[in-house]
């Protein structure tokens, strides 16, 4: 098949574009700066978008058998630390995935021949946090700014009235140790000798190895029964002080120094709550249609990443 995929440079991107490579896909990535891409994969074609409208790339869509959505500013900022959400930062996160793809939405309305697939980024924000509640497709979505996913997921419903099969894809914490990874955050206290819990430890953590999610995606896409949401996380979520014993672990470090949740909310505000607040979600309709994880339990997936 020949997919397209928005936003394909950035952490799921790359991993996805990994694994549609080695499956034999051809693969074309709308990005805002491909001059600045390197080590692009063989079988990869780069076309230059603006994220708002179909300039230069609308007709490509004619040729694709998928269209992929992952575009959009980044939850947690570009650098290292998490930024604040600001009213400003807020409406740009808004406004780049809506804004994204209503584009998509635009040049496969335009398309002379069709897409079979539109795959859209949503994120587990949408159920709000729960503490230890198991959270799955059906659990109704939150009330604060991270479930505003909900309203990002709607924008691509028309694509369904044009007979495209439309899939929403609910991504955790996805544990990479590529660029912009929030496992790189993680980790780093323990590579300083000052790792612990955090906010006590018992909040959960939804995550993903990112080759289950690249894998994930790959399974939506080829099977022809999946639409609708779809939690992409471990069906095997862990608290906060399972995550960083088995990091810890890992990497052969201690495990001793906690971190409380006031100190995260006075040094990154609104969006502490990532860290500080619980979700237990569980990837019930992934696993109910077959999907098989790689990485189900998290001690193997951190070692897969980790270890030296």
């Amino acid at each position: 098949m020949k997919i397209l995929i928005a936003g394909g440079t950035g952490l799921i991107g790359r991993a996805l574009t990994k694994e549609l490579i080695q499956s034999g896909h051809e693969v074309i990535i709308l990005s805002r700066n491909p001059n600045k891409v390197i080590r692009k994969p063989q079988g990869v074609e780069l076309v230059a978008w603006d994220g708002v409208s179909t300039n230069g790339w609308g007709e490509r869509v004619n040729d694709v058998q998928v269209v992929v959505n992952l575009a959009g500013e980044n939850i947690g900022g570009e650098g290292f630390f998490p930024s604040r959400l600001t009213d400003e930062r807020k409406r740009r996160i808004r406004e780049s995935r809506i804004n994204s793809t209503k584009a998509l939405l635009e040049a496969i309305e335009r398309a002379h021949q069709k897409p079979k697939v539109f795959v859209e980024s949503s994120m587990i924000g949408y159920y709000g946090f729960h503490d230890d509640e198991e959270l799955d497709e059906t659990s109704s979505p939150g009330d604060d700014f991270f479930a505003e996913c909900r309203e990002w997921e709607k924008v691509s419903m028309p694509v369904e009235d044009l007979g495209v099969r439309r899939v929403i894809i609910r991504t955790g914490i996805v544990f990479s140790t590529g660029r912009g990874s929030a496992l790189n955050r993680l980790v780093l206290p323990f590579k300083l000798f000052a790792g612990g819990p955090l906010a006590g430890g018992k909040q959960y953590l939804s995550w993903i190895h990112e080759e289950d999610e690249a894998r994930a995606i790959l399974f939506l896409i080829e099977n022809q029964e999946s639409q609708g949401a779809f939690n992409l996380t471990a069906p095997n979520p862990a608290t906060n002080a399972e995550v960083g014993k088995a990091i810890a672990k890992v990497l052969k470090r201690p495990y001793y120094l906690p971190a409380p949740e006031f100190a995260f909310r006075i040094a990154f505000g609104e969006i502490a709550a990532l860290v500080t607040k619980g979700q237990r979600v569980l990837p019930k309709r992934l696993l109910e249609q077959g999907f098989e994880f790689r990485f189900p339990q998290v001690e193997p997936a951190l070692r897969n990443l980790l270890a030296d």
